[in-house]
């Protein structure tokens, strides 16, 4: 390798940071795996060698981002990855505010309950509370949602920034299933609906079979700072949802809304 080639290697990834993006690499792909993971496996999925993920291990473990079962030596993401994501979740007040009205409005109706907000322009799962019904969802908080396929996402483009709703109307709209909407044209037609009505639905659009009702909470400015959602299979929750339905989740999002001093 000339000298040239290891300059321009340098300025492509920032002097201090490399070993620093492999640490998280690991940490991030610990805590997506479902168990835990020999040192093999995750040196393999990072491309780099057993040594080097080592060291950076020992070092996580040693700080409680990493644990290691003492039989198998395979290892997991640590407790502390926990607590601080517990800690920093309790920062977005509407998680706070609506953890009561959640956890009612599962017992009321019977379905798994979202609540999700926005953040650095990403549609992210804060909560989940699993139905009771024998179906269970794998989503988690910190899922990514798509605005367009989504009975939240619709209550953001509909109730949030008109430029945002714009934007993704214009861009590329990824079809998860043969019904999600991918006309940017349909979308605002769809999003129009959403905010005349004050709810979402989203049928078969993400996954074929499920179905979500959300409705916006807002703030004590009338402004949008999350939204809630019931959600179930299409046996559950219809394309056309029970108007009883309707009225415990957009009663919900209105009592949480009434609990951040948002007066109608």
């Amino acid at each position: 390798m000339t000298l040239d080639t290891d300059k321009a290697s340098a300025k492509a990834v920032p002097a201090g940071t490399s070993t620093l993006d492999l640490a998280l690499q690991a940490v991030e792909y610990l805590v997506l795996q479902s168990r835990p993971v020999a040192l093999a496996q995750i040196a393999e999925a990072l491309s780099s060698s057993k040594a080097t993920i080592y060291r950076h291990l020992v070092t996580l473990q040693r700080h409680g981002f990493v644990r290691q079962d003492p039989n198998t030596g395979r290892y997991d993401a640590g407790i502390k990855l926990m607590v601080l994501g517990e800690a920093l979740r309790q920062r977005f007040d509407i998680v706070s505010a609506a953890r009561e009205e959640l956890m009612t409005l599962r017992d009321r109706s019977g379905q798994a309950v979202t609540l999700c907000d926005v953040i650095d322009e990403e549609l992210i799962v804060l909560e989940l509370i699993q139905g009771r019904t024998m179906i269970e969802f794998a989503m988690r908080p910190g899922t990514r949602l798509a605005f367009h396929a989504s009975a939240h996402g619709k209550i953001w483009l509909a109730f949030g920034s008109p430029e945002r709703s714009r934007t993704v109307a214009a861009g590329e709209l990824k079809a998860w299933t043969p019904s999600t909407i991918v006309s940017g044209e349909a979308l605002l037609a769809e999003i129009a609906r959403v905010r005349e009505c004050g709810w979402a639905t989203a049928p078969d659009q993400v996954i074929t079979g499920v179905n979500t009702l959300a409705a916006p909470v807002f703030d004590h400015r009338k402004a949008l700072v999350g939204s809630i959602a019931i959600v179930g299979s299409t046996q559950f929750i219809a394309p056309e949802p029970d108007p009883e339905q309707i009225r415990e989740v957009v009663g919900a999002a209105a009592r949480i809304s009434r609990g951040l001093t948002w007066k109608d």
